[in-house]
C-alpha cells in the first residue's frame, strides 16, 4: 500500500501571506531611455543592468528593440550631402588630361570628384553605373 501522507522532518519557519496582487511597475520614457542607454556602453551586460533596476533582462531587450524600431525609419530616409560646384576655367579643364591605355590623351570633361574624410573618388564620363 502507498502512504499518501506527507511526512517531513523540516518544519515551516516562516510563512509569507500575499494579500494583494502586485501592481505593474510603470517607467517613464526617460527612465526607459536611460536604462537602454546604459546597455549600449561597450562592455555592458544587459542582465546585470536589468537586475540592478529590478527588471527581467527580457524587458530591457524589448525596450532596446523598440528603440531600434523608432530609430530605423530615420536611418532609412534618404539623406543628401550638399554638393559644392566649382566652375573651372576652360584653360584649367584643358590642362586636366590623362593617358588612356592606348597612349592617347583624354580630357576629364564632365568628371565628378567627391572628397570625404580624406578619401577622394573620381568618376569620369561614361563610367559604368555598377
Amino acid at each position: 500500500m502507498l502512504d499518501h501522507k506527507l511526512k517531513s522532518d523540516a518544519t515551516a519557519r516562516r510563512l509569507e501571506v500575499i494579500t494583494e496582487t502586485g501592481r505593474r511597475r510603470w517607467f517613464s520614457k526617460d527612465d526607459k531611455a536611460r536604462i537602454v542607454e546604459e546597455t549600449l556602453v561597450p562592455g555592458a551586460v544587459v542582465s546585470e543592468i536589468a537586475r540592478r533596476h529590478g527588471l527581467a533582462p527580457q524587458q530591457v531587450f524589448t525596450w532596446r528593440r523598440q528603440a531600434r524600431r523608432q530609430l530605423a525609419p530615420m536611418a532609412n530616409d534618404l539623406q543628401f550631402v550638399p554638393a559644392v560646384v566649382h566652375a573651372m576655367a576652360p584653360a584649367a579643364v584643358a590642362g586636366r588630361e590623362r593617358k588612356t591605355a592606348r597612349g592617347k590623351a583624354k580630357q576629364d570633361v564632365g568628371a565628378i570628384e567627391m572628397e570625404a574624410e580624406g578619401v577622394t573618388i573620381r568618376v569620369g564620363r561614361g563610367a559604368d553605373v555598377r
